[in-house]
């Protein structure tokens, strides 16, 4: 089990960092493309001011070489001609996109635009509105670099069109992204670690309870002692449910098994005596033949049989046995009966019989109708009577007698099973106290209930089919 709380801490850090790493990846990757578009959008700005000031001087009439030109690699700039000829060259700057500044250069081209028409050319004195932006190379000095070059049209206070091309280095765009990745790259893993060695921890100590009730539940199977408890965090969280859930599952394995232990020993008192009486008669019996009770042997054998097939049904209702699907008029079955009933102390009549079909066993609900009609011999004064109504989707069998009645405190107990109050042992002929534990087993197994109202009335209510 502790393997098993190893791979779940293991599977939890691994799968916390793996998340992590993702949405670090896609957060890192978004950020350097954004960074990466704010500094080239700033190059192509400082490039498109570069070359409109420069297109400004031409524009005022200002001679090609008198240009006010900036200096260095910062801001290399070439004024070309309409025809592609170098008019003027900054400082330093040997060639642009590999062509030297002293080669023809071909026209800047420009960048379609639906709005384009004659009536956008501009006049002499005037800059173009719209810059044109693209990448290039450029050689200042002994050294080439990338650029964002910003390309400005202007005409000369004579007609004569020029055409700006100045550059933004993207040096600064990539030394900034580098720095960056590189962080990035050296942060990733520690976070990383952190995230895995966190998860660790804070898995350990979430699963540290699950472990107790793991030590508890091995020491109940080994010693076999139910009366134990596992540990209830009290955190209100799904550990503690699952504590107070296997200490529920405990209680009610440990009331099954004292309820099986209880029943075994009622069930092997019950049948001592039958035996022991029939094995006393069967002694005498050889030993002096004129002596034998055929009848008392008979009597006692019935009573071990009916004993025998009550613990059979029990055994196999405790084992989760199906009733059979069949249709059950309950009140044929209440005929039925009570026409087979012509030994009994007193007669059985019949109250209303509404028509009222169940499902289930027939051989089961009609032994559910001869145990309580049973039991209403034993405790009547001078009347039993049985009945079926029907009430909405219910069908209810009604067996009553003018006995005693059940006093309210014990309408409970007579259905827990080998339990005969002590006014039923003076009038028992001989009942082991388990019909009316049968009877309500098997009511609840076909959906329905059996309980005692008016003190003397066992109303079974079932399912109507």
């Amino acid at each position: 089990m502790r393997r098993v709380f190893g791979k779940v801490r293991v599977r939890a850090a691994v799968g916390a960092s793996l998340v992590v790493a993702l949405a670090l990846v896609a957060a890192g990757t978004a950020l350097l493309l954004v960074l990466k578009s704010n500094l080239v959008g700033q190059a192509d700005l400082q490039a498109e001011n570069a070359a409109r000031e420069v297109a400004t001087q031409i524009a005022t009439g200002k001679p090609y070489e008198k240009l006010d030109l900036p200096d260095g690699a910062d801001r290399p700039v070439v004024v070309l001609s309409e025809d592609g000829r170098v008019l003027a060259a900054g400082e330093d700057v040997r060639a642009v996109d590999g062509k030297a500044v002293t080669e023809r250069h071909p026209p800047a081209a420009r960048q379609p635009d639906d709005d384009d028409d004659d009536d956008h050319e501009i006049k002499p004195g005037e800059v173009e509105d719209k810059a044109r932006l693209s990448g290039g190379t450029a050689t200042v000095g002994h050294r080439t670099a990338d650029y964002r070059f910003a390309s400005v049209e202007a005409k000369d206070t004579q007609g004569g069109k020029a055409v700006v091309r100045a550059g933004a280095p993207l040096s600064a765009e990539r030394e900034a992204v580098g720095s960056v990745r590189t962080a990035m790259l050296i942060g990733l893993p520690c976070l990383l670690l952190v995230v895995a060695g966190v998860t660790w921890l804070v898995t350990r100590r979430a699963l540290r309870p699950v472990e107790g009730i793991r030590k508890e539940m091995a020491v109940i199977t080994a010693s076999t002692d139910l009366s134990r408890r596992v540990p209830e965090p009290g955190s209100r969280d799904e550990i503690d449910r699952l504590a107070r859930t296997t200490n529920e599952t405990l209680g009610a394995l440990q009331e099954s098994v004292e309820r099986q232990r209880r029943f075994v020993a009622d069930a092997s008192h019950e049948l001592r005596s039958p035996i022991a009486s029939l094995r006393t008669q069967l002694e005498v019996g050889i030993a002096h033949p004129e002596l034998l009770d055929a009848e008392g042997a008979v009597e006692d054998a019935v009573r071990l049989q009916n004993l025998a097939a009550d613990l059979l049904l029990l055994a196999r209702l405790d084992a989760g046995e199906r009733p059979a699907d069949s249709r059950i008029d309950l009140a044929a079955l209440v005929r039925e009966e009570v026409s087979q009933r012509v030994g009994d102390r007193i007669a059985v009549t019949v109250g209303e019989l509404a028509g009222a079909e169940v499902a289930g066993s027939r051989s089961q609900v009609g032994r559910v109708l001869g145990n309580l009609l049973d039991n209403a011999q034993r405790h009547a004064e001078g009347a039993v009577r049985a009945s079926v109504v029907r009430e909405g989707e219910w069908a209810v069998l009604r067996v009553e007698d003018d006995g005693p009645g059940v006093p309210p405190e014990e309408r409970e107990r007579i259905f827990e099973r080998f339990v005969r109050l002590d006014d039923a042992r003076s009038r028992d002929d001989g009942g082991a106290g388990l019909g009316l534990a049968i009877a309500r087993d098997v009511a609840e197994r076909h959906g329905g209930t059996l309980v005692v109202r008016e003190g003397s009335v066992f109303e079974l209510r079932l399912p109507a089919a």
